[in-house]
């Protein structure tokens, strides 16, 4: 049987931050994965560049049903923070939009970083390695892990959350924190494409591959960022980020002109040249093919001069306030993280151990605080990983 200060379980962006942090403190870090490759999601991040922060990380672009549990390690531990981790290193970066900082060659800079960085604090990893049992002692915990007895004082659970099954994502924390009694917020899964009805699916088909500027809603919240039709119903990053927010039966709202007063461009059009038709006076705001879906969904069939005005305005409407159910999402396949998880009410903010069960903690996706689309995610892991490190 080994013994360790700290075990790691999960060999991710949160998990790796946390065994560099522990281990130069001077513990002892074994980190556990049952993975073949250490960062996998931050090897296809970003496609392929790991959108690893974000100039504009602040608390409100977190969720989470403790909205302000995620500052204590936010402000610990900070997007200034990786970002000059980063450059000691001399990996090459952009801005690319919106304050997103992608790497200038490949994701495997920043995992090659983490990793070189846990060899200099004498991190143990172990990689195709499943945890088969974890049990409290009086001196910590007990784990059964790639058939081999490991005792340890401090056990993190960094095993990320339901997203990418195929990457081997599992539920392996929310089933560990039932088993102490920890309570799980209900998941979903977040930044995910949303899918339609059959019959809207078949209307909007022509449009799968098509990408436009737009605003979408829900409730209160709203992303102006691209939208891109599919052959499922809607992705991009504006799609994207609102399916945080939505929840089945939920309408989302979709302006495809945003900061644009369609009914008035085209009232305007049908003065100037009454002969046109509606897609003809669409096509400066919008893609032929889209321009071509309003005017069958709205009906707006002739020229304008023989449609009335509310007809006109029903298909403006059409643009600036879309307003659709999506019939859900595609799921923990295609979802780039995953929204609840661990009760943040359990965990204490400035250390993320579990308050009941000393020793314990959770990190990362596993915990439920959700970023936004565009680096955020991964500063928490940083953060999360980075306050968890200094106290096991």
């Amino acid at each position: 049987m080994s013994r360790f200060d700290v075990v790691i379980l999960g060999a991710g962006a949160a998990g790796m931050m946390c065994a560099i942090e522990a281990g130069r403190r001077g513990r002892s870090v074994l980190i556990l994965d049952h993975a073949r490759a250490p960062g996998e999601k931050i090897r296809i991040s970003g496609g392929g560049r790991c959108n690893f922060t974000n100039l504009e990380v602040a608390p409100d672009r977190f969720i989470s049903a403790n909205p302000n549990f995620c500052r204590a390690a936010l402000s610990r531990y900070t997007q200034s923070d990786f970002i000059a981790k980063v450059t000691r290193h001399g990996i090459p970066f952009h801005e690319k939009t919106l304050g997103q900082l992608f790497c200038d060659g490949s994701a495997r800079e920043i995992i090659d970083m983490l990793t070189g960085e846990m060899r200099a604090a004498a991190c143990e990893l172990r990689l195709g390695c499943s945890v088969e049992a974890v049990a409290r002692e009086a001196s910590g915990f007990a784990l059964v892990a790639g058939g081999e007895a490991v005792e340890c004082a401090s056990l993190v659970v960094a095993t990320g959350g339901k997203s990418i099954p195929k990457m081997g994502a599992t539920d392996f924390a929310y089933r560990l924190a039932a088993e102490f009694g920890i309570h799980v917020v209900e998941t979903r899964p977040g930044l995910v494409p949303l899918t339609f009805p059959p019959a809207l699916l078949e209307r909007t088909a022509p449009l799968s591959g098509l990408s436009v500027d737009a605003r979408v809603s829900c409730g209160r919240t709203s992303f102006d960022e691209a939208l891109l039709f599919t052959h499922r119903g809607l992705s991009g990053p504006a799609i994207l980020q609102i399916s945080s927010y939505w929840s089945p039966g939920d309408e989302i709202v979709v302006d495809m002109a945003p900061g644009t007063d369609v009914a008035a461009e085209v009232r305007d059009a049908k003065i100037g040249n009454g002969r046109q038709k509606l897609r003809g006076a669409l096509s400066p705001l919008l893609p032929k093919r889209l321009a071509s879906l309003v005017e069958d969904e709205s009906g707006c069939h002739g020229p304008l001069a023989e449609l009335s005005g509310k007809r006109l305005e029903e298909a403006a409407r059409f643009v600036n306030a879309w307003r659709l159910k999506p019939t859900g999402t595609e799921g923990y396949r295609t979802a780039e993280v995953t929204v609840g998880g661990i009760d943040t009410k359990a965990l204490d903010q400035k250390t993320m151990m579990v308050k009941s069960v000393p020793g314990l903690y959770f990190i990362g996706e596993a915990v439920d605080v959700t970023g936004w689309l565009g680096g955020y995610n991964f500063q928490w892991a940083w953060s999360s990983g980075f306050v968890a490190g200094q106290a096991a």
